[in-house]
């Protein structure tokens, strides 16, 4: 069984900075990609950051710029820091990971919701 938790999500005021964390617990040794999504209310979920297994990284063209995709410190850990946030990157952030001899889609988190307001 594998688990995967987000962490890190809460309100911050524009111009602000926040990092998300995601890690992997169980049955998982290695990656294929480790991706963050996130979804805002009535709005379909749309990709933020991906990374690799190779460290390659890929952005949402709204978030270029101003995040960073990063292994975190845990075996299998994927952070995501945001830099000068807008009120437009309200919501909540998901955490997708496959791996080998996983299901295509991968493994979803329970997500935690960012808020960007003042």
């Amino acid at each position: 069984q594998v688990q995967v938790v987000e962490s890190g999500g809460g309100l911050v005021q524009p111009g602000g900075s926040l990092t998300l964390s995601c890690t992997a617990s169980g049955n998982i040794y290695s990656v294929y990609t480790m991706t963050w999504y996130r979804q805002a209310p009535g709005k379909q979920r749309d990709l933020v950051a991906s990374m690799t297994n190779d460290g390659s990284t890929n952005y949402a063209e709204s978030i270029k710029g101003r995040a960073t995709i990063f292994r975190g410190n845990a075996r299998i850990s994927v952070d995501l820091q945001m830099n000068n946030l807008k009120p437009e990157d309200t919501a909540v952030y998901y955490c997708n990971i496959r791996f080998p001899g996983g299901p295509t889609p991968g493994y979803w988190g329970q997500g935690t919701p960012v808020t960007v307001s003042s």
